[in-house]
């Protein structure tokens, strides 16, 4: 009897163990702290960050998401990192997270995230930055055996490629004389 008790007890933590409860994508994951990349002067130090809206909230017993207020620290201490970001900046950047698609299960896991970024003149309101960037990321078996650890690591990991490719775009934009157009 006491060691059906044991054993009944000890596949529910091994369970558990292995289920685990879903944490949401943190900030620190998200950030982009690479290469510092060649910025246009006009955008140096000039960004500020309005709103980030799309995201969700993780819920414990479900799955990991990426949250608007995490993502939009990640996008924050990004800008930060490559002398962008200004709280009175000429420029206003906003997010949307559009879609965050996740797989439910699996050895390997895909997330990509779409984000539409908008980079506004604050003073003429010309928008001078419209783009959906998409970004895949895959967290396989090897980088945790968790699959909840591997899906959150997938969401860190697509959030700070998809803020990546927006600094791609902001260092490829080419500002002169009030007109700005990505180099061609």
């Amino acid at each position: 009897m006491k060691m059906n008790v044991v054993k009944k007890t000890l596949v529910i933590a091994t369970c558990l163990y292995l289920v685990g409860c879903a944490s949401g994508a943190q900030v620190e994951n998200m950030v982009y702290q690479g290469e510092q990349k060649v910025y246009p002067p006009a955008v140096q130090n000039n960004l500020a960050l309005s709103s980030v809206s799309g995201g969700e909230d993780t819920n414990a017993a479900w799955t990991s998401e990426i949250s608007d207020v995490a993502f939009s620290d990640a996008i924050k201490e990004s800008l930060l990192e490559q002398g962008l970001f200004s709280e009175k900046g000429k420029y206003q950047l906003s997010a949307k997270i559009v879609d965050v698609e996740q797989p439910l299960f699996g050895l390997d896991m895909t997330v990509t995230t779409k984000v539409n970024y908008t980079l506004t003149d604050k003073l003429s309101g010309k928008v001078v930055l419209d783009e959906v960037v998409v970004a895949p990321h895959t967290a396989t078996f090897g980088d945790a055996f968790s699959g909840v650890a591997r899906l959150q690591m997938a969401n860190e990991g697509s959030g700070k490629k998809n803020i990546e490719a927006l600094l791609n775009k902001l260092a490829e934009l080419n500002i002169e004389a009030n007109e700005v157009h990505l180099v061609q």
